[in-house]
């Protein structure tokens, strides 16, 4: 197989805006474009090929890799996402509370910041370790953001989620992310809102009570990388002129730009655009002037 080009999967949510329509040209009739699943094998939304396949039918072991073929499920999804409003407060639990509590995975995941406006920001764990009987009150007394870090963010900047970090992404953020193949999130407090049948949105308080780290929180650095997890190996690549790449037999590669332009194997790769290249497929050649985020296994 040669290198793919991907097509996305989209969602809807409330909270989302045009700009993925409006600048990374994704093609979709759902508004707000809210996110857009870049790499994903999940069941609530696959990317494709081009002749319309699957990804998740086109490749097997071969094309996935030696890394990948030791979980028992595909380990990635790979997403952009566009708030335009505040995202709720939330959480997820590790592998083992998932597999116990709702029969799949937890989530470790990552988030690079692709835009941001600016004061726009994120709440990333706790500014100082509280108890379970605090955090609870927090959440009864609608006072629970006063105990998170807030922090502003601008492009480039980069974080890493354990499963079990209280987190939301705030309005105003454009984020590329990086997680465990999971849809699981324990809603925490929601700011009051209603979907678009009038219903406020369910809240998960006592899962989120089990399994929130309540220690403050600490960054995490991953020198050359922007994030390393037992699901996924990531850093940035800037392309002026040419590029060498190559897979082998332990993962494939997915390349994702963020701007600019140029070629993959002759192949035609943008702004908003990602690539499937399997693994063991050897050299591949990326020419023009562009920054990627590379992802594997």
């Amino acid at each position: 197989m040669k290198p793919q080009k991907l097509y996305p999967a989209f969602k809807n949510y409330i909270w989302g805006g045009e700009r993925l329509k409006e600048e990374y040209r994704k093609v979709t009739d759902l508004s707000p474009c809210a996110e857009s699943w870049e790499l994903s094998f999940h069941k609530d939304g696959e990317c494709r090929l081009s002749d319309g396949r699957k990804l998740s039918e086109a490749v097997g072991e071969k094309e996935l890799g030696v890394n990948p073929s030791k979980f028992p499920d595909f380990p990635l999804l790979i997403k952009y996402i566009d708030a335009k409003s505040d995202l709720s407060i939330q959480v997820h639990p590790t592998d083992a509370y998932a597999a116990s509590h709702e029969g799949g995975f937890g989530k470790t995941e990552m988030w690079y910041v692709v835009d941001a406006d600016e004061g726009a920001g994120i709440y990333l764990g706790f500014k100082r370790e509280i108890s379970k009987e605090e955090f609870r009150a927090a959440i009864e007394q609608n006072t629970l953001c006063e105990l998170l870090n807030f922090i502003e963010v601008r492009s480039g900047d980069c974080f890493f989620i354990p499963a079990g970090t209280i987190h939301a992404i705030g309005k105003g953020c454009l984020i590329y992310e990086i997680q465990q193949n999971s849809n699981l999130t324990y809603r925490v407090f929601d700011y009051g809102r209603r979907d678009a049948q009038g219903k406020l949105r369910e809240l998960h308080v006592e899962k989120a009570l089990d399994v929130t780290e309540t220690k403050k929180y600490s960054p995490t650095d991953f020198g050359e990388y922007l994030g390393i997890s037992e699901y996924f190996k990531v850093k940035k690549l800037k392309v002026s002129g040419k590029v060498t790449m190559a897979t082998d037999r332990s993962s494939f590669h997915c390349l994702s730009c963020l701007e600019g332009g140029g070629r993959l194997e002759g192949e035609p790769i943008g702004k908003g655009d990602s690539f499937f290249i399997p693994a063991d497929y050897g050299e591949y050649l990326l020419e023009g002037d562009m920054t990627l985020i590379f992802t594997e296994v």
